[in-house]
């Protein structure tokens, strides 16, 4: 029996900086440095937002070894604990994933974490075997129309949502990111963060249509989208003149998540493939 339809919330956990492509490549003390506290000092509002009700938590590795409370707040709350990356930036590179997977294992296995997020849900085919290998039980890494689940070997894909306006695409093979083939295709990404930014009473109208067609809507919101950082988005403006687009980044979800959370059923991606595969 297929499970009831419901909205799957996700969370990118990552620090404010991390949208922008200019920071990654300082070293773990200039982004601890850099990031001041953020990634700690938001959890407990957005905890309090969600209240009981269960989302996805992705981490960032490296969070975790600034602030090691990160993940045992999140699994105390009920909420599923994920892997996003070890350091954010493009995780496209083979070598790059088994570094990643290997620098996160001992508290992915304290967690008993079993759900991956690539950044920028941009993947490639060669990491679900890596996954496989590690544990894992799926992966939310590409773009698709609602509804879709993919089994890449003994990992399912349960890929971030789609609105399809001329019809079901046929291959669903990674790299499925957002970029302008995708958009040109007929596809409406609305379970980016972004498209929630500039268009969100668009993307609660279609989360609407969904749920009621049966289909359960995967989509993500980033920390610093709930809780504003310091000087926001004036200490981001380095990242904002090399790619003014990131702007979107910088405005309060706080409201669209409210709403969200009083309007739809909502459960981890954990719980819903759980029940899909029983």
């Amino acid at each position: 029996m297929s499970p009831s339809p419901r909205l799957l919330l996700t969370i990118d956990y990552e620090s404010w900086f991390a949208p922008s492509r200019k920071y990654d490549f300082l070293s773990p003390q200039e982004r601890r440095t850099l990031d001041d506290g953020f990634a700690n000092d938001a959890l407990d509002p957005i905890l309090e937002k969600l209240k009981d009700v269960q989302a996805s938590f992705y981490l960032v590795g490296e969070l975790v070894e600034w602030y090691p409370s990160l993940p045992q707040k999140i699994a105390d709350a009920g909420h599923e604990v994920g892997f996003h990356c070890q350091v954010h930036r493009p995780l496209t590179v083979l070598e790059d994933i088994e570094h990643d997977l290997h620098s996160s294992a001992a508290w992915r296995e304290q967690y008993k974490v079993r759900g991956f997020r690539a950044p920028m849900i941009n993947t490639i085919e060669d990491v679900y075997p890596l996954l496989e290998k590690n544990n894992f039980s799926y992966s939310s890494s590409l773009y698709a129309p609602t509804g879709t689940i993919l089994q890449k070997g003994n990992i399912w894909e349960l890929p971030v949502s789609t609105y399809p306006l001329f019809g079901r695409p046929a291959q669903f093979q990674a790299p499925r990111n957002m970029n302008l083939p995708l958009v040109m295709g007929g596809e409406f990404p609305y379970g980016s963060s972004m498209m929630s930014g500039l268009f969100p009473r668009m993307v609660f109208k279609i989360i609407e249509k969904q749920l009621k067609a049966g289909l359960s809507p995967v989509i993500f919101l980033h920390p610093y989208e709930i809780v504003s950082p310091k000087k926001w988005p004036a200490e981001f403006m380095r990242g904002l003149l090399s790619n003014p687009l990131l702007y979107v980044f910088t405005l309060d979800k706080s409201a669209f998540l409210h709403d969200l959370l009083r309007s739809f059923p909502i459960s981890t991606i954990d719980q819903f493939i759980k029940e899909s595969t029983q």
